[in-house]
């Protein structure tokens, strides 16, 4: 039998979806992680936005184009907002938690929603063959910003141990050159009820991977965190701070727990250690309550911290929220016009970053017609051609800054 795990959304579903693909295969089924035939179907939906679960629907029915016969069984976050969207079309529903379990519904029929957990749930090991591996280390979120709706889904911040983390880091393969960590809310990692992040990345420097952060809060961000950063070896300087807004009065409505001027301290604390440092972050355009004068704070402050890159979003209503209960949406008009001005910004603010870099470090992590394409530490995508192969860092220097893939020339093989 062949089973199709397909995966919506985040890197943590992403990580999940490979921890099944990996049990799936110890018990001796034929799997894919890529849309085409097979005779089970599971799919790790998104609730993020309402076109994430909307796109988390659709999918049975393009699975359905490879097998109209086949068997469908879906978990994620939108099962957990709403199982009943998926009535009639699936064979088994289930939610976030006990994802592992889904394994022992493949012959039944119905719905099982099971409580979200206050541990971390340390079942899940994915084994990685990539040049990049996403090793999760947290789940859940406490923080409750007024636009979310993943905290009442994921439920409480949980982390995983010291020891579990490493037991998966040790047996990732040697041509794993980087480990990305990941979580719902990574800088909430903890151990004994204390922040434990950089502690964690100082024990994982000995396995001499490149060790990367997914999307972090402001408030991890301090002297002592930075310092400590700088030491390591294999840290690359790439911090994906989240922001969703310039304006304080727009920030105070979304429940975010700092002001600009906060970040910008962060932003400067981190440049002071880093000088290269690639700084990326999430804009929401259009939140309810964002006013013509509050949208061009927010893209004047955008325009000051000269991020090396954005992603940027239209707000989306989602029921079950604080702001869907207090505030009016705005046009889609005016959301889409406010998404546009931001996109200029991040071409303007990417191209400058890009072009104040001259000589990287670049992991290839893939190859088209004799173009390698790979990222610098600090985050620039890069092509370049040469006598390499997918696995190499390669020292290049950036000869073209470009949006989306810069060209690079290479000067010599690293590893």
């Amino acid at each position: 039998m062949k089973v199709a795990v397909l995966t919506l959304g985040c890197k943590v579903n992403k990580y999940e979806s490979d921890a099944l693909i990996f049990k799936l295969n110890e018990m001796g089924f034929e799997t894919t992680d890529k849309l085409e035939q097979a005779d089970y179907y599971v799919i790790n939906t998104c609730a993020v936005t309402n076109e994430a679960e909307k796109k988390s629907r659709q999918m049975i029915e393009r699975c359905k184009k490879f097998n109209v016969n086949a068997k469908f069984f879906i978990m994620g976050c939108a099962s957990q907002n709403r199982p009943m969207q998926f009535g009639q079309k699936a064979n088994f529903v289930q939610g976030v938690a006990s994802k592992m379990e889904i394994i022992k519904h493949f012959e039944e029929l119905g719905e099982k929603i099971y409580d979200l957990p206050s541990e971390y749930e340390d079942d899940l090991f994915s084994a990685q063959t990539l040049t990049r591996a996403f090793i999760k280390i947290q789940d859940g979120c406490n923080n409750f910003c007024t636009y979310c709706i993943i905290p009442y889904l994921r439920g409480r911040s949980r982390s995983r141990s010291f020891a579990s983390v490493i037991s998966e880091v040790e047996k990732l393969p040697k041509e794993t050159k980087e480990v990305v960590l990941v979580g719902i809310d990574v800088s909430d990692y903890k151990q004994n009820g204390e922040r434990a992040l950089v502690d964690l990345l100082e024990k994982l420097d000995k396995f001499g991977k490149r060790l990367r952060l997914s999307s972090m809060e402001d408030n991890l961000i301090t002297e002592d965190f930075v310092k400590r950063l700088k030491k390591l070896k294999n840290f690359c300087p790439h911090f994906h701070l989240s922001l969703q807004s310039g304006s304080d009065e727009v920030l105070k409505k979304m429940n975010r727990k700092y002001t600009t001027q906060d970040f910008l301290n962060s932003v400067n604390l981190i440049r002071k250690y880093f000088k290269n440092a690639g700084i990326t972050t999430d804009v929401i355009a259009g939140f309810p309550t964002e006013t013509d004068e509050e949208f061009e704070k927010s893209c004047e402050f955008i325009k000051k911290v000269e991020f090396s890159d954005l992603h940027i979003f239209p707000y989306s209503k989602r029921e079950g929220t604080v702001a869907v209960k207090l505030y009016k949406d705005l046009p889609k008009s005016v959301k889409l016009e406010r998404v546009k001005i931001l996109e200029k910004i991040k071409k303007e603010t990417k191209l400058k970053f890009i072009a104040q870099n001259d000589i990287v470090k670049v992991l290839i992590e893939e190859e088209k017609n004799g173009v390698f394409y790979g990222y610098s530490e600090n985050y620039i995508k890069c092509q370049l051609v040469g006598d390499f192969k997918v696995g190499d860092i390669v020292e290049a220097k950036i000869t073209k800054p470009r949006v989306d893939a810069s060209f690079c020339e290479a000067i010599r093989k690293i590893l």
